[in-house]
């Protein structure tokens, strides 16, 4: 406790410190009850109202003018809350708190002018005069003596407290022991947060990217160092840097997954200090509640701009190869062509060998950049093929069933084998007779892809026809090519053929 009278507390020596372990545990090295108390965060303590409604209640409950929470230091004393008294802290020397927090329980000193310990205490011979005091020790869940938990009174009290006052008193103790100890947590967890929320930063301020966050209606309130390190403003990222011509889909796509609330994915350039615009990928990512609901954004935009160099310039390799490609088409196509004009007798084998560098013009057109078509699928590389077999809107090769992707590596060997047939069925087949069409049904069976193939309407052969080169090809391109299988049947109806082929092979 303190006097209203400060100054004559300074001129006190002082007083030798009771013994014992309940006293070495109190009596520290000089430093450590400061580091000690400091844990407790006792700035923020100080008129705290849970404390203060204790020590008015403590008054009330053991009837004296005056009550303390005192928390005792090396070589002072501070009132965290109080009742009746203006000071806040006091001198270690004249502190009876610093005697009571050494007892186990409530220390009385029914009249401290004749208690030898305090007859002589400044506080007992000048203002404020005191008389009685009873204070409980504080002693936290280590076993630390902070302080006491007192009532002071000017006159004595010969009967000292009541058993419940002393109850009530210890129970009080023990609630500022815990709003104490709560404190202590709510400390820790601050300074862990902080801690975390420093690594956090760090580690964004140390990647080469521009990292972000959002509240959950997209306002930006978090950008990391390399924001301003690339564009030179650190809160240009509002649409002020992004080249005007990606700025609209960008803002349709980012509020559409604010609306939505799907991941944020989006190529577009930004203007970078040196004026330059820069390719950049931007993602994000939404985090969402216990309940669902999306609380934040967290975002990157990554430099993708020398990759996306690179691919720009094997695009434009892929299209001049590709052109060159048609190019060799085209030119092969015109000698034999010329070649059957010489030789009339080879006439019908040049027309399939033209037919078959057609198909393979086709499968290139399909799977490369200059391909007219916006779709690399199945269906779509089969319908090209056919395309040539229509009859006015009829399709007479009608495909049916699953579709999947298809890569340049398989689109060859399928345009190979499925223009063999038809070209075979267009001769012989169903495709010979005006009424005859071609069923192509495809299965997706989990790994493999089985096609059928179902002629009907056309001409039976009355005997399964010679191996020839045919046969061959179907075997080089779907058993070694595409590591599949095929078996072929005569039913009544016309020609069945059936694939078995990985998945993988077609679209990978």
């Amino acid at each position: 406790m303190n006097a209203t009278e400060g100054s004559a507390l300074e001129t006190i020596d002082l007083r030798p410190w009771s013994t014992g372990p309940a006293a070495a545990r109190a009596n520290a090295v000089t430093g450590e009850r400061a580091w000690l108390l400091a844990a407790y965060g006792l700035d923020s303590l100080e008129d705290d109202p849970e404390l203060e409604s204790i020590v008015k209640f403590a008054a009330g409950l053991c009837e004296t003018k005056s009550s303390l929470i005192t928390l005792v230091s090396d070589d002072s004393q501070r009132f965290i809350a109080r009742k009746g008294i203006s000071g806040r802290e006091g001198p270690r020397n004249s502190s009876m708190c610093a005697e009571a927090m050494l007892v186990d329980g409530v220390m009385e000193v029914l009249d401290a002018a004749a208690d030898e310990r305090f007859a002589d205490n400044p506080l007992v011979t000048s203002a404020p005069h005191v008389r009685f005091y009873a204070g409980h020790s504080l002693v936290d869940d280590d076993g630390n003596r902070l302080g006491a938990l007192c009532v002071v009174d000017t006159e004595t009290r010969p009967q000292g407290l009541t058993q419940l006052q002393k109850q009530g008193l210890a129970v009080l103790a023990s609630a500022v022991i815990r709003r104490l100890h709560h404190r202590k947590e709510e400390l820790v967890v601050a300074s862990e947060t902080g801690h975390r929320e420093a690594l956090l930063r760090g580690l964004a301020d140390s990647m080469p990217a521009i990292v972000w966050s959002s509240d959950a209606d997209g306002k930006f309130d978090y950008f990391n160092r390399y924001l301003e390190e690339f564009t030179g403003n650190p809160d240009c990222y509002d649409g002020e840097n992004v080249h005007p011509d990606d700025l609209g889909p960008c803002t349709e796509k980012w509020v559409h997954s604010l609306r939505t609330g799907e991941p944020y994915e989006v190529e577009h350039r930004i203007r970078r200090r040196d004026g330059m615009y820069r390719w950049m990928m931007a993602r994000a990512a939404p985090v969402r509640d216990e309940d669902g609901k999306i609380i934040r954004w967290f975002g990157t935009a990554v430099d993708i701009h020398d990759v996306h160099e690179i691919s720009a310039s094997r695009d434009l390799l892929a299209r001049e190869l590709s052109h060159r490609i048609k190019n060799i088409f085209a030119v092969v196509s015109g000698l034999v062509s010329l070649k059957a004009r010489k030789s009339p007798e080879n006439r019908e084998f040049a027309d399939e060998l033209i037919g078959t560098i057609v198909a393979l013009g086709r499968a290139h057109d399909y799977v490369r950049p200059t391909g007219t078509l916006v779709e690399d699928n199945l269906h779509g590389l089969l319908g090209e093929l056919f395309a040539p077999y229509d009859t006015g809107s009829m399709a007479r090769v009608r495909v049916s069933g699953d579709d999947c992707a298809i890569s340049g590596r398989a689109a060859t060997p399928l345009a190979l084998v499925f223009h063999e047939l038809a070209t075979n069925s267009a001769k012989y087949g169903a495709l010979a007779a005006a009424s005859g069409h071609v069923e192509l049904e495809v299965r997706d069976t989990g790994d493999d892809l089985r096609l059928t193939w179902s002629e009907h309407g056309g001409a039976q052969p009355k005997q399964a026809p010679a191996e020839g080169f045919g046969s061959r090809l179907v075997e080089m391109s779907v058993t070694g090519q595409l590591g599949g299988s095929w078996q072929r049947d005569f039913e009544p109806d016309g020609l069945v053929v059936e694939f078995e082929i990985p998945k993988e092979s077609i679209a990978n």
